[in-house]
């Protein structure tokens, strides 16, 4: 018997599998770089996270616990005053104590508030901004009832904004000023919670609502030293003893 010749091409194609598979292991270690370092911050993004947190004596100090020192004093330029209004327009014993809440926590709160920032170096806005200078003035124009209904809505949701904002920074700052600050500022906002809750006048549905939709950006006011800044105080000849937090005022009389 003669012997069966070679088929044609089997050399080839062996070949070619060789370099298929050869380029298929290049290409994976190639890859394999690029898979590891997946959603990893790159150079640039490192570098501006970094730069965003500055060293201080009581730890580092971020962005975001800048912002929320801003934002207290923030809250505290346009709560006072409508806490105020609550107390001489309110027309229920439970609208003007909540009024005497504000005005006592906000004026102990921004005390507490500009200290910290002096220490740390942290420029506080002097007015409010337009959207608080917006929820001012639809208070001062309401009467009766419908101040009622205004002020503690507008108030009881502005509280609940901020309530998640103090427990986001007090669970991740490493700044021992700013953790003093948010345990302040949590006890402070959760008796201003309680005592709006109490007027009755909070619309529970139109408040989940409401809160369920991001705040839409409004400009912050021009900053200035923070040992600069005007001190948040009651009007002349209204002075009141600071209420324990989580207090609730008492029922006497009906909305």
């Amino acid at each position: 018997m003669r012997p069966r010749p070679p088929i044609k091409g089997r050399g080839i194609f062996s070949g070619t599998g060789l370099v298929i598979a050869a380029l298929a292991a290049t290409a994976v270690a190639l890859l394999y770089p690029l898979w590891s370092y997946a959603g990893r911050p790159r150079p640039a993004e490192a570098n501006l996270l970094s730069a965003q947190t500055v060293t201080t004596p009581y730890g580092p100090l971020s962005a975001q616990d800048r912002d929320f020192v801003t934002k207290v004093r923030l809250a505290g330029l346009w709560e006072l005053p409508a806490g105020e209004l609550a107390e001489h327009k309110g027309t229920t014993a439970a609208v003007r104590t909540a009024g005497r809440h504000l005005v006592d926590g906000h004026a102990s709160l921004d005390a507490h508030v500009r200290t910290v920032a002096t220490q740390l170096g942290v420029p506080l806005p002097n007015q409010p901004n337009a959207q608080q200078e917006q929820w001012l003035a639809t208070l001062k124009a309401a009467q009766g009832q419908d101040f009622d209904r205004q002020f503690a809505q507008l108030l009881r949701l502005a509280h609940g904004r901020v309530f998640a904002l103090v427990g986001q920074v007090r669970a991740g700052t490493q700044n021992s000023l700013v953790r003093d600050l948010a345990d302040d500022a949590n006890a402070t906002v959760l008796d201003h919670i309680k005592v709006l809750e109490a007027t009755g006048y909070v619309d529970f549905a139109a408040l989940a609502r409401d809160l369920a939709v991001s705040a839409s950006p409004v400009p912050t006011p021009q900053e200035t030293d923070p040992s600069a800044v005007t001190p948040l105080v009651p009007s002349p000849g209204e002075t009141y003893s600071l209420p324990p937090a989580t207090a609730t005022p008492p029922e006497t009389d009906s909305p």
